[in-house]
């Protein structure tokens, strides 16, 4: 009986041992959790009000206003029209601007959205008719970037730069054949008659494949329409340019599609006469990257280590 109880005690207290290490390290966790979300709002602070200073560098002198489309020009991404119509607003709106420049490097995109950038921009030169309006094409200015770029009052290119590619285009794929050949049959119920039009599961319909045609051609139409609008006089009449064809930097000017050579600084000092740019363009600050990244980084670690401490 002694035995037994003497047992008894020592299981006993190996237990509440054992459950007060295990309260040690979950307070010494979440000690060091509070303590690493405090130094990360104390960094995230800090970069906030350098990246407050950093873009109000050159707010009080006269400067180039700029704006940078790059990338697919898509809703939520860095070239989207709400990004971008905003920055140019401010670019505008700016009392010191003597000149804007959109410097663009993209592929192109949506055309909803180059469109509503064009009607901004061509609104905001009605606007402020002293300010002019440039793009600056870097490496790639093709599609819905070009589509941007005949809003301004002038387009300069590199000498190497893509350009062009006027056009519309819709892909997809096809599974038929495969699903034939493994077995698989298709059930697609709808309503209307239409609604599964281009189902990359059922057979190509050529009265759908028409009407496809038809809408891309009437977006083709508008897009042709914007950059006769935008070149005017200066756009050449040769038939290969609306065809969707890619050109040069050097071909383009050309063809009327680009007005000359030039980078944003150049455009900057010898055409607008104000050296210092002033970066309007709207994307993830550094401390908002930061934030996410080191935000996420500390979730996973703490997770991780209350793991441990549950297992051991």
């Amino acid at each position: 009986m002694t035995e037994n109880g003497g047992q008894w005690e020592r299981e006993l207290v190996n237990k509440l041992a054992t459950a007060a290490l295990k309260e040690q390290r979950r307070a010494r966790l979440w000690g060091i959790f509070f303590k690493l979300l405090t130094f990360a709002y104390i960094t995230v602070f800090l970069l906030m009000a350098i990246d407050w200073k950093g873009g109000d560098v050159g707010g009080s002198k006269k400067h180039t206003a700029m704006v940078e489309v790059s990338g697919l020009i898509a809703p939520g991404t860095d070239a989207s029209a709400e990004k971008i119509t905003t920055a140019l607003q401010a670019a505008f709106k700016d009392k010191n601007t003597q000149g804007v420049i959109v410097r663009i490097n993209s592929p192109g995109g949506s055309p909803v959205q180059a469109q509503t950038i064009y009607d901004e921009m061509k609104r905001l030169r009605q606007k402020y008719p002293e300010i002019p309006l440039y793009a600056v094409v870097e490496d790639v200015c093709a599609s819905g970037g070009y589509f941007v770029a005949v809003g301004a009052d002038r387009i300069y290119v590199g000498k190497a730069s893509i350009v062009g590619s006027i056009g519309v285009l819709m892909n997809g794929f096809g599974f038929t054949g495969l699903m034939d050949k493994l077995g698989v049959e298709r059930r697609l119920i709808t309503a209307g008659e239409n609604k599964a039009m281009l189902d990359p599961f059922s057979p190509l319909d050529e009265k759908d494949k028409a009407h496809i045609k038809t809408l891309m051609a009437d977006i083709h139409q508008q897009f042709i329409g914007v950059v006769r609008e935008g070149r005017g006089k200066r756009l050449k009449e040769a038939p290969e340019i609306f065809s969707g064809l890619i050109w040069t930097g050097q071909k383009s000017v050309d063809l009327g599609l680009a007005d000359g050579f030039g980078s944003l600084e150049y455009v900057a000092r010898e055409v607008i006469k104000a050296e210092e740019i002033r970066d309007f363009t709207i994307s993830e600050g550094v401390a908002e990257k930061l934030a996410r990244r080191f935000g996420a980084s500390i979730s996973s670690a703490f997770v991780e280590a209350l793991l441990r401490a549950s297992i051991r």
